[in-house]
């Protein structure tokens, strides 16, 4: 059977994406089974360029066919912001970020609400090239305050209108059934349900 590395080391992100691949006829395995495997460098500018990075260097170390994603929070009152930088913004922990994006968007706009999106862009490499990449996106309102004790990131602040809750509020299938890396996942399953018999 195939193997399919899914490059990441978050527990977080490989709870949601081995369910949304659960059933190929794949064995898949995230980096902790590559412990030395050095880290990729994300240099790129957009989420789409950091994904093809990761997902090139991982396949290039491990010699394994490896999907690598990159995702993180658009604020439309802040340019877009964090963007690429989510992981990266201001603040040791996720409780820190909210009340400094809260600030800069008050800033900005003398109020808390702004329209977000959450992006996930993924890419697979296999035979030393990128053989496959998606984009997966929802959209939503920055939630007035955070709430909620479920999900990861940026989630308590994604208020999500057709649950009338945050991502963090919900159970995990219903965020998974809109999430941005649901819908890249499941677009990928897609790819890969037609194509693995040439694997």
């Amino acid at each position: 059977m195939p193997t399919l590395l899914i490059a990441t080391t978050n527990p977080h992100k490989l709870a949601e994406i081995h369910p949304l691949l659960a059933g190929l006829p794949l064995t898949l395995v995230g980096l902790d089974a590559h412990p030395h495997v050095a880290d990729a460098e994300e240099t790129g500018t957009t989420f789409a360029e950091n994904a093809r990075l990761k997902a090139l260097h991982y396949h290039r170390e491990t010699g394994l066919p490896a999907v690598a994603e990159d995702s993180g929070l658009e604020i439309e009152a802040l340019g877009g912001a964090p963007g690429v930088l989510s992981s990266r913004y201001p603040g040791a922990t996720y409780p820190e970020k909210f009340d400094r994006l809260y600030a800069d968007v008050e800033q900005r706009t003398g109020e808390r609400g702004s329209v977000v999106r959450f992006v996930c862009a993924l890419a697979l490499a296999r035979d030393g090239r990128i053989v496959y990449e998606t984009l997966g996106t929802v959209e939503g309102r920055l939630a007035p305050e955070p709430a909620g004790d479920g999900g990861f990131g940026y989630d308590p602040i994604f208020y999500y209108p057709p649950y009338g809750a945050t991502l963090a509020a919900v159970m995990p299938e219903l965020k998974a059934a809109v999430s941005h890396r649901g819908r890249a996942f499941r677009a990928l399953r897609e790819h890969l349900e037609a194509e693995l018999a040439a694997w």
